[in-house]
């Protein structure tokens, strides 16, 4: 079965989103910027959501972890939890 490692930011709007990803794109670091930002408990960790297998998480999220590039901030992504920047590190 597939698994794959990611991390994400999750605000509330897709503006902010969008912001913070041409925050990253310029050079910010992803982790501090999801530490900083990302309403998700797993901002304290830098975004990071550990390993996990289809289905895991949301639709939405699952299409874009599942078929992006590795290390390429994705997004903004609308879930019913808000706006995420995506990357997934790890595929296998």
């Amino acid at each position: 079965m597939a698994k794959a490692s990611a991390r994400h930011i999750l605000v509330d709007s897709e503006q902010k989103c969008a912001e913070l990803k041409d925050q990253i794109e310029n050079g910010s670091d992803f982790a501090e910027v999801a530490r900083e930002h990302s309403s998700c408990p797993s901002g304290r960790k830098g975004g990071d959501l550990g390993t996990f297998g289809p289905g895991q998480m949301v639709r939405e999220f699952d299409e874009v972890v599942f078929s992006a590039p590795l290390n390429e901030v994705q997004g903004p992504v609308k879930t019913q939890f808000g706006y995420h920047l995506l990357e997934v590190t790890e595929r296998g």
